[in-house]
């Protein structure tokens, strides 16, 4: 399969099925199960067991992983396991506190601040990664990373009342945008060193996550409060289980993107999947755009079509190492294909 159709099957995977997953996350976290009173007067329970949803998609992704590769056999991975479960725990903890912020910060915050995630991915790839970008690629990029923020920022209030605890929220956002960029950055060196397969780096990596995830729900405790909720409200593992399933896919085309054509073209990839989205939204619910959210639409759309035509040239020496530059070069492909 060529370069071309390879970044534009992963693509549209990554589209469609985290569009899918981000409605039924919402739906879980945010909304409430049952009818029963509450004592601050409203009415259902809210799912606040973070360790477990992380934990469930793990698990299930780890078992789609193992299938494929059961069904279509690969050559052995030579991955040293340290990689792996380094960038294993650092996906981990981006996942959790990513998750936990909700709990403090409304979302449409933290889709805004998980939209500057190329530029974490991007600066410890270079002084973790051994990347090197051009100044064209860093200013791309940054378009990109402004006009979703733009598109995505609306003007007043995003709720009526005001959330406590703020500032935790957006520490927890810091650190999962933290924990993106090591885990782009340890990926680099993964696919520098012995470029595994999606099938493989998807299986190693919820693998590992697996595990730390077990041990921390045995030792909080949060694995018997998920079961007894899980037992009151047999509803909500309709919903885990919709979610497993588009979080595993969405995963699978990420690795895809990730093991082909690098951490920074997967980053660019999830961020516009993220203004596309509102996009829809507006076009077909006939929502206006405000003048900053068309401004926005023009950067992310100039960001893409300069890398397009542009980004091909000027691409940085990488010491004389021809399987480097080839690398290089399928990465700054795949950022616009």
């Amino acid at each position: 399969m060529s370069d071309r159709k390879k970044v534009v099957i992963a693509a549209v995977g990554i589209f469609v099925c985290y569009f899918y997953f981000g409605i039924i996350q919402e739906k879980i976290t945010r909304g409430t199960y049952g009818d029963e009173l509450q004592e601050d007067g409203s009415r259902g329970e809210r799912f606040t067991f973070t360790l477990a949803l992380v934990g469930v998609q793990c698990v299930c992704n780890w078992i789609f992983a193992k299938a494929i590769l059961i069904a279509s056999p690969q050559g052995a991975d030579t991955t040293p396991k340290m990689y792996y479960a380094s960038s294993s725990l650092t996906y981990l903890l981006a996942m959790i506190s990513s998750n936990m912020a909700l709990l403090w910060v409304a979302y449409p915050m933290q889709v805004v601040a998980k939209s500057a995630k190329p530029i974490p991915v991007m600066l410890l790839g270079v002084l973790l990664g051994r990347k090197s970008y051009t100044l064209q690629k860093y200013m791309f990029v940054l378009l990109i990373v402004i006009g979703v923020i733009l598109f995505m920022f609306k003007d007043g209030k995003t709720s009526n009342a005001p959330l406590e605890n703020e500032g935790l929220g957006q520490l927890l956002l810091i650190l999962s945008l933290t924990m993106d960029g090591l885990t782009g950055a340890v990926q680099e060196r993964m696919r520098q060193h012995s470029s595994p397969s999606a099938q493989h780096m998807m299986l190693a990596m919820n693998g590992w996550s697996t595990i730390f995830v077990a041990v921390s729900l045995l030792v909080s405790g949060e694995v018997f409060s998920f079961i007894n909720f899980a037992i009151k409200y047999p509803q909500m593992l309709n919903h885990l289980a919709t979610l497993a399933l588009a979080g595993a896919l969405g995963q699978l085309f990420i690795f895809m993107m990730v093991s082909s054509f690098g951490a920074l073209a997967c980053s660019v990839v999830t961020t516009t999947r993220k203004f596309f989205t509102v996009l829809f939204s507006v076009l077909f619910f006939g929502n206006s755009l405000s003048g900053r959210q068309w401004i926005g639409a023009v950067l992310v759309f100039t960001g893409l079509f300069a890398d397009m035509f542009y980004g091909k040239k000027g691409a940085p020496s990488s010491g004389g190492k021809p399987a480097l530059k080839a690398k290089d070069k399928s990465e700054t492909e795949g950022l616009v294909k």
